[in-house]
């Protein structure tokens, strides 16, 4: 029996089978990209660029402006056409460089950096000078969550294989065709966190995955435990995969460091390993680009800032019309209208989809169903109830912060009710409250 974490949990289809065999290709060159300064969490970098100027790839062209937030590199060589402001399929605008790129490309020198000479300190400045964030969804800024405050100490590091959203496939085909890559990052994870064991978490759905890693780190002899768990949303979540891989639980208000453990997505340990080892800023990432109305869903390596249009193109196009387009995954992506909607750091996924859903809201039935399905706890319907009239303060007392929006309650509700949007809402009246 495979482990898994206890609390609450649901198992929506995971409709991966659309793009689990599409191996990777490399997205061709786009005509624009739009690169946000906003595709982290934290504040937004700082434009060091105006309309004009001639950029290379790999440049420095959005500088960190806080200690919660990343630089952000150009993807291309190229002139910015124009600095306007973007809308992202978050719903946040920011301040965007529009970029031509030129019509050669450079590429990266081939060169391997003896990085186990390094420090934990100077890999962690790279880490930081590289704009590498949290590509599991997060985006939070990656040398900040490796910086091990004085008088703590990494017990695990737990790496996330999980992608448990359904339809998304990127990681499971980044574990599968850059398997060195990818554990070469968790050993370089591994030096600056010093920790005592090293785990990588992923889902029983991804069993060829499993044995893929596995041989490698048999050949390497690498000090890594691949660790096969139940599938079950949302599993990828750190309070979830912390309390199936090393059965610890995170205090409400804590942070995964403070039970002894960082956890890291696969999709960043691979930008660590490029960062570090061959001296390459994050400026693209994997996505995958599938659902039922795509023509040819695809895993794409594609540069940051490129337009959700130009995916859609290469993966063929619409097979049909589509009712919804979404970032991310169903769970807890955004949906959004526009095809000009750049990709950022945290797109992991653009669905189009059919919503066949044809149903109408009602009271809430008091079943408990959504009590029983928070993974975190929470008493959804009783949150549900305070935001709706208007007793932010008092959702807020109820433990309103903890929730995670995974989508878990909204899914399992008989009268439909808009539980998640809810809380969003709650969360943002009760900060400002």
């Amino acid at each position: 029996m495979f482990a898994t974490f206890k609390k609450g949990g649901v198992h929506p289809a995971d409709n991966k089978a659309l793009s689990a065999g599409a191996a990777i290709r490399r997205l061709p060159v786009p005509a624009e990209l739009i690169v946000s300064m906003s595709q982290h969490l934290g504040a937004p970098a700082t434009l060091l660029k105006k309309a004009g100027d001639k950029v290379t790839r790999g440049e420095l062209i959005g500088e960190a402006s806080g200690f919660i937030s990343a630089n952000v590199h150009s993807p291309v060589s190229g002139t910015i056409k124009e600095i306007r402001k973007t809308v992202l399929a978050t719903g946040i605008t920011a301040d965007a460089a529009v970029i031509i790129p030129d019509e050669v490309q450079p590429e990266y020198p081939a060169v391997h950096t003896d990085w186990k000479s390094k420090s934990a300190s100077d890999l962690l400045a790279l880490v930081k000078q590289n704009g590498i964030v949290g590509l599991g969804g997060a985006t939070f800024p990656a040398n900040v969550k490796y910086m091990v405050p004085e008088g703590k100490k990494v017990d695990a590091l737990v790496i996330n294989g999980v992608e448990c959203e359904p339809y998304l496939t990127a990681d499971y085909r980044l574990m599968l065709e850059y398997t060195d890559e990818v554990l070469e990052g968790v050993m370089i994870i591994a030096r600056i966190l010093s920790p005592e064991r090293i785990i990588i978490g992923v889902e029983e759905n991804k069993m060829d995955a499993v044995q893929v890693l596995s041989d490698h780190i048999a050949k390497s002899n690498l000090p890594i435990t691949v660790m096969p768990l139940r599938m079950k949303y949302p599993q990828g979540d750190e309070k979830q995969l912390l309390k199936a891989t090393i059965n610890r639980e995170i205090p409400s208000g804590k942070l995964p460091l403070d039970v002894g453990a960082v956890v890291s997505n696969v999709g960043t340990t691979w930008a660590v390993y490029k960062a570090i080892a061959l001296n390459q800023p994050l400026t693209e990432r994997i996505v995958t680009v599938t659902g039922e109305c795509i023509a040819n869903p695809s895993n794409f390596i594609a540069p940051i800032g490129t337009k959700v249009s130009a995916l859609i193109e290469a993966a063929g196009g619409y097979s049909q019309e589509a009712d919804k387009l979404i970032s991310g995954g169903p769970m807890m992506g955004f949906a959004f209208w526009d095809e000009d909607t750049p990709m950022v750091k945290s797109t992991s996924g653009i669905l189009a989809i059919k919503d066949n859903l044809d149903y109408e809201k009602t009271a809430c039935l008091h079943c408990g169903k959504c009590v029983a399905a928070c993974p975190i706890g929470l008493e959804p319907t009783k949150l549900y109830s305070l935001i709706t009239h208007g007793k932010y303060e008092d959702a807020m007392a109820n433990s309103l912060m903890d929730c995670k929006e995974c989508g878990c309650c909204s899914f399992s509700c008989p009268a439909h009710l808009d539980l998640v949007q809810a809380m969003k809402t709650g969360k943002r009246m009760g900060r400002k409250k």
